[in-house]
């Protein structure tokens, strides 16, 4: 399991939860066939693994939730953000890259 944080906001609020991840992030890029020069759309990888958890294991999101660190809401608002994010991918025929 690897450890993720995005960066510090430096704003007011609470720093953001540590996230657990099954996977090692690297950088991975999606795009079509011919690339196109269209400004990509970006993943982070807590989405990826929200998406990964949910669709492709077959979780449940409190399962997912509990695998991440975090609660049920912040699973499902990142499951809820990868899911407008592939679509416009795939609509809009943009690259996608999912970004450590």
């Amino acid at each position: 399991m690897w450890r993720w944080r995005r960066g510090w906001r430096g704003g007011p609020g609470r720093p953001m939860k540590f996230r657990m991840l099954g996977i090692k992030p690297t950088q991975m890029m999606f795009g079509p066939i011919p690339p196109i020069q269209a400004e990509p759309i970006v993943m982070t990888m807590d989405e990826f693994e929200a998406y990964r958890l949910i669709y492709y294991l077959g979780l449940t999101q409190e399962e997912a939730a509990r695998r991440m660190g975090v609660s049920r809401g912040t699973v499902w608002r990142c499951l809820d953000a990868a899911r407008r994010k592939i679509a416009r991918m795939l609509v809009e025929g943009r690259p996608l890259i999912i970004t450590p």
